[in-house]
């Protein structure tokens, strides 16, 4: 059944339980291929990086990577998971024009770590425990590009063009076991569990897990259950989403969209769906099918993997600090409360600062600028903090003008946004803009006489005792000086020039 109109979200969750699942695609950066010794860097010519081990050619026979396996258990030990004494890989059978050899190596039934969890902290603070099922060794597929069609899907296209660089890359599949009890907060905890876990995969050092080059892609898995009953319902598969915001505007769409078949008794399809970022909505794909129909079978050309005790031991200890306890320890630093690094968190900011402050700006200065300015600008922009135009390092430039009395705050943000805009470096847009602060004795002098004569009311009052009343001459020197006046400096001028104490 087609359906056009959507339930209200509100609707959904009075009726129905979301039940998820979360699989998330991790591309290594290994560099090389995950069975051969083929290049992985990105840019190439189309079908410039293959060999006949990862186009499958007869004869040709694979080899693992070692560095592939050893990112596979350092992550499996990051997610609390066991790690497996002995697993295998297997050919998961099925056709398609990217995958040259008609079957993909990966791991079925004998996972490299399993039973894990990770937590996630949501944006009121609450703490989310997702629970993984598995996360195991595979390689990628090569890329279709569908040619003039008008969507760039294979429907409607005249002809695909097929590129096997990326067949053969490393990827890690981590699974969760199924989310329940969410409720109304599903959506929210699965873009929660995807940046937690692309914090913890960039801590690592194994990725750098940049979801809009797809090297970190998650596929949304849901269904819905009538509230009071325990039998899942039939899922969905939305596959490749490819940014946080996505992920939760996938899952809430899949929501709506099973209530309404499910309310109008109609009956849910098991298949896969794409995601649109333009309106957010999903689109039927193909049949999912079931584990049994890619004929999984051992792979007879790999030996099986057994990584000895003491080696996951030996990589165990070479795991870093992970997020949360990172996030906690510089909370601390900071002397922030758990709100203010909340805020931190849900903007995005906190890898920001750190390289700020690393640059040599004062923490509180650099999450002023982060979480004011800078985030201002990127809510307008809608962008992430880390993809604007200016640095860590410009923004400790900024800090340590200020400090040094040759900017103010009204031309820091000035000077802001002229970094933003690609006029330069700080002490470039500084000198084109002419924004230094205005600390000459005789220009300053000036226009304190200058106020002072405009204002002789005013001027009258300070010497009378009324010395609060001095702010509005300060005004008037910021005003002739278009902001770029030191206003203590201006203050303390115009006390003198009137025979006051300050």
């Amino acid at each position: 059944m087609t359906v056009t109109e959507l339930v209200s979200y509100d609707e959904a969750l009075a009726s129905y339980d979301p039940v998820m699942g979360l699989e998330v695609h991790v591309e290594l950066g290994t560099r090389t291929k995950m069975f051969c010794g083929c290049s992985t860097e990105l840019g190439a010519e189309p079908n410039s990086q293959v060999c006949p081990t990862c186009l499958g050619l007869p004869g040709a026979l694979p080899v693992v990577n070692k560095v592939g396996v050893e990112s596979a258990i350092r992550i499996g030990l990051a997610l609390n998971c066991q790690i497996a004494d002995w697993c295998r890989f297997a050919r998961k059978n099925y056709f398609y024009p990217d995958m040259p050899k008609n079957f993909q190596t990966s791991q079925y039934d004998e996972p490299i770590a399993f039973d894990g969890y990770l937590d996630v902290q949501l944006e009121d603070g609450e703490v989310f425990r997702v629970e993984i099922e598995r996360a195991h060794m595979e390689e990628d597929t090569g890329k279709s590009t569908h040619v003039g069609g008008a969507t760039g899907r294979i429907h409607g296209a005249s002809h695909s063009l097929l590129d096997y660089n990326r067949a053969g890359i490393p990827l890690i599949e981590i699974v969760t076991k199924p989310i329940v009890g969410a409720g109304e907060r599903a959506p929210e905890v699965a873009k929660a569990y995807v940046a937690e876990l692309r914090e913890l995969i960039k801590a690592l050092g194994v990725s750098e897990a940049r979801m809009e080059m797809g090297q970190m892609r998650c596929d949304v898995n849901l269904s819905l259950r009538p509230k009071g009953t325990e039998k899942f319902g039939t899922r969905s598969e939305t596959k490749n989403v490819n940014s946080l915001r996505s992920v939760e505007r996938a899952a809430r769409f899949e929501i709506q969209r099973h209530a309404a078949v499910l309310s109008s008794g109609g009956t849910i399809i098991q298949e896969t769906r794409h995601f649109h970022e333009d309106d957010g909505s999903t689109t039927s794909g193909r049949a999912k099918e079931e584990a049994e129909d890619y004929r999984y079978f051992p792979e007879p050309d790999l030996v099986p993997v057994a990584p000895s005790r003491e080696w996951v031991e030996e990589l165990r200890g070479t795991l870093p600090e992970l997020p949360r306890l990172r996030r906690k320890r510089l909370q601390e630093e900071w002397g922030i409360s758990d709100h203010e690094m909340q805020s931190v968190l849900n903007a995005g900011a906190v890898d920001p600062i750190v390289a700020t402050v690393d640059a040599g700006a004062p923490a509180d200065q650099a999450r002023k600028w982060w979480m004011g300015e800078l985030a201002r600008r990127a809510n307008e922009d809608d962008l992430e903090l880390a993809a604007l135009p200016i640095t860590p390092e410009q923004i400790a430039r900024i800090c340590a003008l200020v400090a040094e009395g040759s900017l103010n705050d009204k031309l820091a943000r000035q000077t802001i946004e002229g970094v933003l805009a690609g006029e330069g470096g700080p002490d470039e847009v500084v000198e084109k803009r002419g924004l230094k602060i205005v600390s000459d004795e005789g220009a300053l002098g000036t226009a304190v006489d200058e106020a002072i004569a405009g204002n002789p009311d005013i001027a009258e009052k300070v010497r009378g005792g009324k010395v609060q009343a001095a702010g509005a001459l300060v005004g008037a020197v910021m005003k002739a000086t278009r902001g770029q006046a030191d206003a203590a400096r201006a203050r303390q001028m115009i006390l003198e020039k009137l025979g006051v104490e300050g």
